[in-house]
């Protein structure tokens, strides 16, 4: 018996240059006059700026402009309450943190979300997740997908490169992260969606294919977040997008006294990975190597004895998450490499 899955993807989709001043534009197009914006904390004005006159100039009206400088259950729930009768969109413009916490509200009021990211530095612009803090601790909440992803590609491509280095380190994390989902169909079980993990594997490719910081560049890595994002919602679950490599920066997070950028910790953690399950290594330490991750990862090394403590915890993060971390003496050989592989000793300090 064939079951039918039924998806709901973002009906609206703009990666192109100037994307951000049509805004308006295609929220009129879809017959929303009154939106609620939540933006990041410290924007380049710039960019409000131009949102704001392209809204203006078709005549829709920003009834709430709303800045976050973080992303917690606690200002969500707190923007949801006061969340007016007439607002017809949500909008999430800036960085994961604006973005996350405006699709949560938009979630539960279920009203249509925009994503607006202004840089790629994770695929949670298009995922049907976010990536909350609730009580202080990181959570990932169930959410949906955006109805529109809106996407400036010279906004984009000009971000700080370390925002794109942390993009390449969270695209790179789905070849670690297939492995895991797979292994754990051998080893307990768990079912895999062919076609989501098919659709997270070419995502990696289509970016490792030409790996650039130009406009085509910013197209390829934002087109593959956005579609690691549809794998999630195909499967119903961020096995395609997450593994070992994010539980352990999960880890991190919670017990580092100053926690990176969340692709940052990934993509290192990825090369780790990849050399415990024997999978890939080599493609990946070419990739950062040719973008200039492991150069920004050596300017400001992480910590040996906070990353050893992860891998520790690491296992504990998710209930009933079988990765290659949860085989009898992968901790042990994932905490010697961080020792005694070339690559990785350059990126840690004492």
């Amino acid at each position: 018996m064939i079951i039918k899955t039924q998806v709901v993807i973002p009906s609206l989709v703009r990666v192109k240059p100037g994307a951000i001043d049509r805004l308006g534009l295609y929220l009129k197009r879809e017959g929303h006059t009154k939106a609620m914006v939540v933006v990041s904390q410290g924007m380049i004005h710039e960019y409000l700026d131009r949102v704001r006159r392209g809204m203006a100039e078709q005549g829709v009206s920003c009834i709430d402009w709303i800045e976050v400088g973080e992303a917690s259950f606690e200002t969500a729930t707190k923007l949801f309450t006061n969340v007016r009768k007439e607002t017809s969109a949500m909008i999430g413009l800036g960085g994961g943190k604006a973005l996350d916490v405006a699709k949560y509200v938009a979630f539960l009021g279920r009203l249509p979300y925009y994503a607006v990211p202004t840089s790629l530095s994770n695929d949670g612009f298009s995922s049907p997740q976010s990536s909350l803090t609730v009580a202080g601790r990181r959570k990932s909440l169930a959410a949906a997908l955006p109805s529109a992803v809106v996407v400036d590609l010279d906004v984009c491509k000009d971000a700080p490169r370390p925002l794109w280095l942390s993009g390449i380190g969270d695209l790179a994390s789905k070849l670690t992260a297939i492995f895991d989902w797979k292994l754990a169909f051998h080893q307990v079980g768990e079912p895999v969606d062919d076609f989501a993990a098919l659709l997270s594997d070419a995502t990696v490719n289509q970016f490792l294919a030409r790996p650039s910081f130009d406009l085509e560049g910013a197209q390829l890595l934002a087109s593959s977040l956005m579609f690691n994002g549809i794998a999630m919602e195909i499967c119903g679950s961020s096995r395609p997008a997450s593994g070992s490599e994010h539980l352990i920066s999960h880890a991190l997070d919670a017990t580092s006294a100053r926690p990176r950028l969340h692709g940052l910790q990934v993509g290192v953690a990825t090369y780790l990975m990849s050399l415990v399950q024997k999978n890939q290594s080599e493609r990946i330490d070419g990739l950062f190597n040719e973008t200039g991750f492991w150069r920004q990862i050596e300017s400001d090394p992480f910590s040996r004895a906070e990353w050893r403590r992860a891998i520790e915890i690491a296992p504990t993060i998710k209930d009933d998450f079988y990765t290659i971390l949860s085989q009898d003496g992968a901790q042990a050989e994932a905490i010697s490499l961080l020792d005694r592989d070339e690559r990785l000793k350059a990126c840690f300090g004492p």
